[in-house]
C-alpha cells in the first residue's frame, strides 16, 4: 500500500504539542526535524563524532517540521481533511506565532520506505548518570556502567529523545531509591516505566488513551527483562474513567506525566488518591508560557512544588503531597 507523505512546518517550541494533536486525530506515524536537535547532537560532549554522513549534515539548516504518513485510502483522505481542520484551527488562534507558518507539502512514498528510513537518525545515546537509551536495533559493546534501556517506540511517543523526557528521567534518577511503586500516566512507549523499574522502582502501573501505545509499552518493557509481576498496562483516561481509577488503585510513591499542560490540569485533582503520604508527583511537558497555570492547579490541590527543571523552553515539575 502507498502512503501520502506530508511535511507540517512549524518552530522548534511547537513540536510536541503538534505531535500531540496528530496522536489526538489518530495520525501516529512520524519524524520530526529540527535543526536544533541536530544542533544537540553535534554539541553532545559525552560522544565523539569521527564521521558523519552527507544525509545527517543536511539536517543541520533543515527548516524545522514534522513529517506525517496517511494511506492513500478513503480513511486516509478523511485524517488528512481533519489533520487541515486543526492547523487552520490553530492558525486562527496563534496570534503571537508560537505554531510557525503550518504549512504543509505532500508527496508520495512506498510503505516498506516509510516502515523503515527514520531508524537511521535513532542511536544510542546517555541519559542523566545512570542510563544508555538504545533501540532495539542497535548494538551498544561498553555501556560503561550504565543500565541500558532498550526501546522502540513504534509510532508511540517517547523515543527519550525529546528534552520532555529526559527531564522525567533525570527527575527519577534522584527521586527512586529501591522498592517504589510508580504510576506512569500517559505512558507512551513505556520509557518512563522501564526507567524507573531500571533505576530500582519494585513495580510500574501503565495507562494512555491509545491502545497501541499500550501494547507498545507492554512490549518494550518486556524487551527488557520485566515480566507481568513487575508491570501492569491499561488503556483509558483517568479524567473521565471512574472504572480505570479503581483498577489502578493508591498508594504509589510516584506517579509521571509527561503530556500537555492542559490535560495535566486536569489531571491535577485525581493525583492525592493515587498517591501514598509524601508521594511525589514528575509532570512535564509543559511549556514555559503554561508554566504558571500548572502551578495553580498543582497548589489547589496541595501540591507543593520542590522543584522545576528547565530545558530550551521545557518544563519537569517535581512535588510532593502538603497538608
Amino acid at each position: 500500500m502507498d502512503f501520502k507523505k506530508i511535511n507540517v512546518f512549524t518552530e522548534s517550541e511547537a513540536v510536541y504539542p503538534l505531535t500531540m494533536l496528530l496522536s489526538e486525530l489518530g495520525i501516529n506515524g512520524f519524524e520530526i526535524h529540527d535543526s536544533a536537535d541536530f544542533e544537540d547532537f553535534l554539541t553532545n560532549k559525552e560522544m565523539n563524532w569521527d564521521y558523519i554522513d552527507d544525509d545527517l549534515m543536511g539536517l543541520k539548516d533543515v527548516k524545522t517540521h514534522i513529517t506525517l504518513y496517511l494511506q492513500e485510502n478513503s480513511q486516509g483522505a478523511e485524517m488528512f481533511s481533519a489533520l487541515k481542520g486543526a492547523l487552520e484551527d490553530i492558525k486562527n488562534r496563534d496570534k503571537d506565532g508560537f505554531y510557525g507558518s503550518l504549512d504543509i507539502e505532500t508527496g508520495s512514498i512506498r510503505e516498506e520506505d516509510w516502515a523503515n528510513n527514520w531508524k537511521q537518525y535513532y542511536k544510542p545515546f546517555n541519559v542523566g548518570k545512570k542510563l544508555l537509551i538504545k533501540p532495539t536495533w542497535e548494538k551498544v559493546p561498553d555501556s560503561g556502567g550504565r543500565k541500558i534501556l532498550e526501546i522502540d517506540p513504534a509510532s508511540s511517543f517517547g523515543t527519550g529523545q525529546h528534552h520532555t523526557t529526559k527531564l522525567v528521567m533525570e527527575a527519577l534518577e534522584s527521586v527512586i531509591k529501591g522498592g517504589e511503586k510508580v504510576l506512569d500516566l500517559g505512558c507512551g512507549s513505556g520509557i518512563l516505566s522501564i526507567a524507573a523499574l531500571l533505576l530500582g522502582a519494585e513495580k510500574a502501573v501503565m495507562t494512555d488513551v491509545f491502545l497501541n501505545a499500550v501494547n507498545t509499552a507492554s512490549e518494550n518493557t518486556e524487551q527488557n527483562g520485566f515480566d507481568k509481576t513487575r508491570y501492569e498496562a491499561y488503556c483509558g483516561n483517568i479524567i473521565d474513567d471512574h472504572e480505570l481509577r479503581e483498577k489502578i488503585g493508591f498508594g504509589y510513591d510516584v506517579i509521571t506525566a509527561n503530556i500537555v499542560a492542559d490535560v495535566i490540569i486536569k489531571m491535577c485533582p485525581y493525583f492525592r488518591g493515587f498517591l501514598k503520604e509524601n508521594g511525589t508527583v514528575i509532570i512535564s511537558g509543559i511549556i514555559t508560557e503554561r508554566l504558571e497555570e500548572v502551578k495553580e492547579a498543582l497548589e489547589r490541590e496541595k501540591l507543593a512544588v520542590e522543584r522545576i527543571d528547565e530545558e530550551e523552553d521545557w518544563n519537569a515539575v517535581i512535588c510532593r503531597l502538603s497538608n
